[in-house]
């Protein structure tokens, strides 16, 4: 395993984000089911922090590759939002974010929705720069 590697495995291990969050009134839709536009927020919002947390510099999200939403979460449920990367190139990283579900006063729990966030590290122009510039791209990782 190279340097770079090595850096990248300590840097998921370190910047797996966990957040826990309750499902209020106000988030939910007219079938009181968490609404997917909130979801989607939270997701982002998690994944910026994950990325953030790998690479220690500015972000910013440039695509969402896949939402998978794989049942209704109620209102009156417990969510826990679970960011990791999940690939590390030159200038970006993706970070897959699950959404468990689990009741309130129960203690079921499954995984209710799943996506993949795309983030570009950027310098004070705003222009993609190394995310992780001490540890440059070898030739071989390249290919």
């Amino acid at each position: 395993m190279t340097p770079r590697e090595q850096e990248i495995q300590r840097r998921i291990e370190l910047s797996e984000t966990r957040i826990t969050k309750a499902v209020f009134p106000f988030t939910t839709n007219h079938h009181n089911t968490l609404f997917g536009g909130t979801a989607l927020g939270w997701m982002d919002e998690i994944s910026f922090i994950t990325a953030t947390r790998f690479c220690r510099l500015p972000t910013v999200t440039v695509s969402s590759d896949r939402v998978d939403f794989k049942h209704p979460i109620p209102g009156g449920s417990i969510v826990e939002l679970v960011g990791r990367v999940v690939k590390v190139g030159n200038t970006s990283c993706k970070v897959e974010v699950e959404i468990f579900v689990e009741g309130m006063y129960c203690g079921t729990r499954e995984k209710a929705i799943t996506g993949v966030f795309s983030f570009v590290a950027i310098d004070e122009e705003k222009r993609p720069r190394a995310i992780l510039p001490d540890f440059p791209v070898e030739r071989d990782e390249a290919a």
